[in-house]
């Protein structure tokens, strides 16, 4: 078994953790935390999304916040565009990296969006030829690929037909997402190779959901496959829309703890991870969702007495 030497790591916290949180915060938080996350070695970063407010309200002071950076080279600063309005939106604020998004399962897609899967790529199509023009990276997030709340388990053979579909409108890589948590090692490796039937190895990501407390396991099954890229959220940002209380994205302290510990090289300096992940929980007022954070903390204050 051949793991990779090096893990690259996306940020997803500040979009897909802070998007759903039912409590708004205010711009200079957010501006604050991607900071935060940059310092401590973070190199691509999900900042926000160019969303309708009336349904994401969290994310309605998109524009603020990508002009409120202060960008160091070498980091990509990546949205989610759902839209060519959208799109258009965010082509002011100079995204490095675009992100749309598809479902395994043909049941989510129509309860979510009223369309077929195929239809949702259709509708993707126009943006990811905007954005290719343009110059920006586009990359697809794969939703559903082991579990749908309305169909249950879901094919690998679905799963190659949104990659093939994605692959056709030039989408330029693919994570397999856990969407629910509900996936388990061996599920998780099938969609990854069903995926890896279109896109070359260091074309896919994983994002896993810790709902089932199996994002790590299912993680290690990833690489060994040799996944070299992975999503995670600080401090566990987000949770799990389909569980009532359930934990949603595998937390960033929590994934690095792991990598460090096998040997793996991610770039980010755990601790400077960890005070970025307080920084946030103490601004939604709630302590970390990280486990390895909760332990490391509760120990610097055991030898701070």
């Amino acid at each position: 078994m051949k793991l990779p030497s090096h893990v690259h790591l996306v940020e997803v916290g500040p979009r897909d953790g802070l998007q759903n949180e039912a409590q708004p915060l205010p711009a200079a938080i957010k501006i604050e935390l991607v900071q935060r996350l940059q310092a401590a070695g973070l190199r691509h970063i999900e900042v926000t999304s160019y969303v309708s407010p009336k349904w994401v309200p969290q994310m309605a002071d998109n524009h603020e916040v990508m002009r409120g950076l202060q960008r160091l080279p070498g980091v990509c600063y990546a949205v989610l565009t759902p839209n060519l309005k959208g799109f258009e939106a965010a082509l002011a604020d100079r995204p490095d990296e675009i992100v749309v998004f598809g479902s395994a399962s043909e049941a989510f897609s129509q309860k979510n969006i009223n369309c077929s899967v195929a239809e949702s790529i259709e509708r993707f199509a126009p943006v990811v030829a905007a954005a290719r023009a343009a110059g920006i990276f586009v990359r697809g997030a794969m939703s559903c690929t082991v579990g749908c709340p309305y169909e249950g388990e879901v094919a690998p053979q679905q799963v190659g037909r949104l990659a093939a579909l994605m692959k056709g409108i030039g989408v330029q890589h693919v994570g397999v997402a856990d969407t629910l948590g509900v996936g388990t090692p061996l599920k998780v490796q099938r969609a990854f190779e069903a995926a890896l039937q279109h896109y070359e190895l260091h074309q896919v990501s994983g994002h896993f959901h810790d709902t089932y407390g199996q994002a790590l396991a299912n993680t290690l099954a990833a690489l060994q496959l040799g996944v070299a890229q992975f999503d995670a959220s600080v401090a566990g940002l987000g949770g799990c829309p389909y569980a009532r209380g359930a934990r949603g994205n595998v937390a960033t302290e929590d994934l690095v703890y792991l990598l460090h510990g096998m040997g793996i090289d991610t770039g980010v300096d755990l601790e400077a991870l960890i005070d970025a992940g307080a920084y946030i929980s103490a601004a939604l007022g709630r302590a970390s969702g990280s486990r390895v954070a909760r332990a490391l903390l509760a120990k610097r204050a055991q030898a701070a007495h």
